[in-house]
């Protein structure tokens, strides 16, 4: 993630032996995770390779992403059997805001309140094989709810005002167990990610190149 290999670099557990000085079994065992969550691939002839992703796979994962959102917005609506298991994620609603001016400090605990929001509508769907696939899919870099590809003077206080508007409507419809509604909004609520991501890149490439994960993009 902070570019020590560079993408499409060959890594072989021999040469991370030497490097992290570390015995094969658990090199092993972190290059086979690494593959499983995406970020490297396997070589027919043994070792495995840096993936890159382009900008398309990223919107690509922030699509599935809100997809697999969508629906657990939608299971957690169908499945809510009393209103007081809305608590946490209700406790949460008024602190996930980005107050003005916006601040360094502030903007990495909204972040962070955000990734909490997120994957505690994804624990009210009561799907763990769900919470999996939406785990996987935001290891790919930038993929993920919290994902910081923007720095907080380049994010627009309307769109901070539009995704507590969207937070807010889908615990609302998740209450009034309105599948369809929670389903949609979460669904829409995903592609703020996209614009950010989009607009991240195309404005500030200098800025987004220090980031991590930010090597392994190509545009």
């Amino acid at each position: 993630m902070k570019g020590e290999f560079s993408a499409g670099e060959r890594l072989t557990e021999l040469g991370l032996v030497s490097l992290l000085q570390a015995s094969r079994t658990p090199i092993r065992i972190a290059l086979e995770r690494l593959a499983n969550e995406g970020l490297l691939d396997p070589i027919p002839t043994g070792g495995f390779r840096v993936r890159s992703f382009s900008t398309v796979d990223i919107c690509d994962a922030i699509e599935i992403r809100g997809v697999l959102e969508g629906t657990a917005a939608r299971f957690a609506a169908e499945r809510l059997e009393r209103v007081e298991e809305l608590g946490r994620v209700k406790r949460l609603l008024p602190r996930v805001i980005l107050d003005s001016p916006i601040t360094a400090e502030a903007f990495a605990r909204f972040l962070d309140l955000n990734r909490t929001f997120h994957r505690e509508v994804w624990c009210l769907a009561k799907s763990p094989s769900l919470f999996r696939e939406l785990e996987h899919a935001c290891k790919i870099p930038f993929a993920a709810p919290e994902a910081l590809v923007f720095s907080p003077a380049d994010y627009e206080e309307s769109t901070a005002h539009v995704a507590a508007e969207q937070h807010r409507a889908i615990v609302e419809a998740i209450e009034n167990r309105e599948g369809s509604r929670a389903e949609a909004l979460a669904r829409e609520h995903s592609r703020i990610s996209r614009r950010n991501l989009e607009a991240a890149f195309r404005k500030n490439k200098e800025g987004t190149s220090r980031l991590p994960g930010a090597a392994l993009v190509t545009h």
